[in-house]
């Protein structure tokens, strides 16, 4: 197996042993079969924990899998008429201005074509983390006398960097595929995948409005504002896309393999079945239990998702209520975005992570909350900085959060008032002096301290005189 694997460079071994100490097949076919698999793996060099060329080309076969037609003049110009009105109709609904951009309709390869970059942003540090993780782990397993021999060959870190990089590379190739089956836009799984391209896909709308009784331009109407949404907000709130890529790469940084996982998937997996590997890659075997760590990086994602999918839907709503279908159109998206399909959930299964916004309800009623009590422009200046978003705290007891934010912004505007007086020397007492005998800050050099007559305290008064504060004018007690 050695010798076939390396190309005739194992010189020494016998494979026909190596195969049987490892519990392999002995039938040519079957063996074959394993070889062409390792072969094609070995051979795939990547210069990275992916190798993206392989994924690259694994997308566009499955996204052609299934009948993938180019999509016509026509359907070009329908999109982009859906898109210029969706972009009318929210401007009166959200303070955020239209991005003017022309309105693009894909097919499902033009789709993986303009994703591929920002799949490779979210996936590369999970990848980097895994294959990290894969070498640290071998490295300190492998017997002394198989890791002088690995050390001729690149070493162990390098065989796996280039295998794994392949086998990555097929298992997110294979999820982008199916997902490019599903999605309806460049915004669907709620981070902008196309750079902040405004488009959808005329064969995915028509496969969406399937069976719903609702005409298609209603549903392509529909979905179109959904999509100008998206974009407007990601356009003008330039961090937001930072944010949850950043969420990503904080959970990617905890990833380590679970050497209890793999083995127990090991016994499982079938050796004259190629497939029963990729089939177990494919349900996370080298993903352990979450770290505190990655909890709370999952919590910062899934919230900021939430409230990005929960905006969109509420301006939506507002937007189209002159389609005829909204309501239906607009609860069957967030049961697909709250559930996911067979795609997100093999891509969530790839990565470790789901990109879906479980608080979607909560999020989509906090917003129409303060769509009442701020206005839209209120509402929707909550973006401008990722300090004054919402919490899952806030999502918990959407109304009252408003309550919550007055007392915040009250106490920092008590803070600030004071930071001021300190600065200006308002906090020494009205005739207080210093230790070397100088007059205080508080009052005017030179001159004493008045009380609200205008009289200097004191003056003119018996030094031996009553001074009980209790006592009033005509020498009574107070009552």
């Amino acid at each position: 197996m050695l010798a076939k694997m390396f190309g005739g460079g194992a010189g020494g071994f016998d494979p026909q042993e190596i195969a049987k100490a490892a519990g392999l097949p002995s039938d040519p076919a079957a063996m074959a079969m394993i070889m062409q698999q390792v072969q094609a793996m070995f051979s795939s060099q990547s210069e990275g924990p992916v190798n993206w060329q392989m994924a690259h080309e694994q997308a566009r076969r499955v996204a052609a899998s299934d009948n993938d037609p180019s999509v016509s003049a026509l359907q070009r110009r329908s999109v982009d008429e859906s898109l210029k009105l969706a972009e009318l109709w929210l401007d009166p609904v959200t303070d955020f201005p239209s991005t003017g951009q022309l309105g693009r309709a894909w097919s499902r390869a033009e789709w993986v074509e303009a994703t591929m970059t920002t799949w490779r942003r979210l996936t590369e540090p999970v990848a980097t983390s895994i294959a990290k993780a894969l070498s640290d782990v071998i490295s300190e397993q492998l017997p002394e006398e198989m890791k002088s021999m690995m050390g001729m060959m690149g070493g162990p870190a390098s065989m796996l960097q280039n295998v794994g990089g392949a086998m990555f590379g097929m298992q997110l190739g294979q999820a982008v595929g199916a997902l490019s089956k599903d999605v309806v836009g460049s915004t669907d799984i709620g981070v902008p995948l196309a750079d902040g391209r405004m488009a959808l896909l005329p064969a995915n709308v028509a496969a969406f409005g399937a069976g719903l009784d609702i005409p298609e331009q209603e549903v392509q109407l529909f979905l179109a504002v959904r999509e100008a949404a998206h974009v407007r907000l990601f356009t003008h709130i330039p961090w937001l896309t930072g944010h949850l890529l950043g969420s990503i790469e904080r959970y990617a940084r905890g990833i380590h393999i679970d050497m209890g996982k793999i083995e127990e998937a090991a016994r499982d997996i079938d050796p004259t079945n190629p497939e029963s590997l990729q089939g177990a890659l494919s349900q996370g075997v080298f993903m352990p239990e979450r770290t505190p760590e990655q909890d709370a990086a999952l919590v910062r994602l899934e919230t900021t998702l939430a409230l990005v999918e929960g905006w969109v839907d509420e301006v939506t709503a507002a937007a189209a209520a002159n389609l005829p279908s909204a309501g239906a159109l607009r609860e069957m998206v967030r049961r697909r975005r709250a559930t996911g399909g067979p795609a997100e959930h093999a891509f969530a299964a790839l990565v470790g992570l789901e990109l879906r916004p479980r608080r979607l309800r909560d999020a989509a009623a906090l917003w129409a909350l303060l769509l009442k009590d701020r206005g839209i422009a209120g509402r929707d200046a909550l973006w401008q900085h990722p300090d004054l978003l919402p919490t899952a705290e806030d999502l918990d007891d959407p109304a009252g959060f408003s309550e919550r934010r007055r007392l915040i912004e009250s106490s920092d505007a008590d803070v600030d008032a004071a930071l001021q007086r300190l600065l200006a020397g308002g906090f020494e007492q009205d005739g207080d002096a210093p230790a070397d005998g100088t007059p205080g800050a508080g009052a005017a050099e030179g001159a004493a301290p008045t009380d609200q007559g205008g009289q200097t305290p004191g003056a003119g008064d018996d030094p031996g005189a009553d001074t009980d504060p209790d006592t009033d004018t005509d020498g009574t007690k107070a009552g």
